[in-house]
């Protein structure tokens, strides 16, 4: 079964036949089968020429680059064997129509509140005092129906997140994790380093399915289409962190799988080390693999594949076919 490769190691890629190598710096190399692969991802400091890049095309393989600090810097994406002209009009007429464009945006924040409101309820069945914030979050979701423009979205996005960050110090129960305030630039303490590496593997693992579809992803609703290479990965994105980022946050601290030593302090942020990266890395994909019951298809999927089923749902909304709800966790 395909699936992503994750590259730690420096050196460089090549090819050989119909199969990837990773020439480490140390000598020793590493075999891929092209066919076991869906994407790369390159946390190492890597090398490719024009060759291998021309073989990427042709196998129809992402190549994702990741920075230092292991947030992401960009992608080299074979040319797309789906582009369409006629969605590509699709998409900007409901982001140049105003109407449309809120109805979207809307969608999406709603959905991501709902899902946060399911972490939250799931916790408080386990003996967590959360009634406040749930009452908050459910008087935010009645607010924003009311909101006139995406400004007004945005500012019910952020004060949602704002207390619902606000309780991961109650959910977390390992120490050394406490919880103050959400901050990106740099990271402040490792559950500001969870968040930040957590979505940054999420904005492109939805750029990934995007691309497999006929959307275009420089076209989103929420985030707006600027001068910003992708934003239609972070409105799906969106809806999905507090399924796939934070429920695999409290998972790996409660469970401890990653302490306190897989941080470091740098350049005055805190950031995880190899091993941390490693880590969640590992339970972020298990996440992904993860299936559940689909209520509309009636089988089972993994949450991989439901950011591409939220992709279908929007191609859907575009051609008239289907009004767009966004995902919304059963629990």
């Amino acid at each position: 079964m395909a699936k992503p490769i994750y590259i730690f190691s420096n050196g460089e890629l090549s090819r050989r036949d119909n199969t990837i190598w990773l020439n480490r710096e140390d000598g020793t190399r590493q075999a891929i089968p092209v066919e076991a692969i869906t994407d790369l991802h390159a946390f190492g400091e890597v090398k490719v020429n024009k060759r291998f890049l021309e073989f990427l095309t042709a196998s129809g393989i992402a190549l994702h680059f990741f920075n230092h600090y292991g947030y992401y810097d960009g992608s080299y994406y074979p040319r797309t064997r789906l582009n369409s002209g006629y969605m590509i009009l699709r998409q900007a007429e409901h982001y140049l129509d105003e109407r449309k464009r809120i109805f979207l945006a809307r969608s999406f924040v709603q959905a991501s509140i709902q899902n946060a409101l399911r972490n939250l309820q799931y916790y408080r069945r386990r003996g967590r005092d959360l009634d406040a914030e749930i009452a908050e979050l459910d008087g935010y979701l009645e607010g924003m129906k009311e909101a006139k423009d995406i400004a007004a979205l945005m500012g019910y996005e952020g004060r949602s997140r704002t207390v619902y960050y606000a309780t991961f110090n109650k959910i977390v129960e390992a120490e050394g994790f406490a919880f103050t305030a959400r901050e990106i630039r740099p990271p402040s303490n490792p559950i500001n380093a969870l968040i930040s590496f957590g979505n940054s593997l999420l904005y492109v693992a939805a750029l990934s399915e995007i691309y497999r579809t006929q959307l275009d992803p420089r076209i989103g609703y929420l985030h707006s289409s600027n001068e910003r290479s992708f934003s239609l990965n972070l409105d799906i994105a969106d809806v999905f962190k507090p399924i796939l980022v934070d429920r695999v946050i409290f998972s790996v601290i409660n469970k401890r799988q990653i302490s306190e030593k897989d941080f470091a302090e740098e350049m005055g942020g805190v950031y995880l080390n190899d091993r941390g990266r490693q880590e969640f890395l590992k339970a972020f994909e298990e996440k992904l693999q993860e299936s559940y019951r689909h209520r509309g298809l009636q089988r089972s999927v993994s949450y991989r594949y439901s950011l591409r089923l939220e992709c279908y749902k929007l191609y859907r909304h575009f051609i008239g076919e289907e009004e767009y709800r966004g995902f919304v966790s059963d629990w």
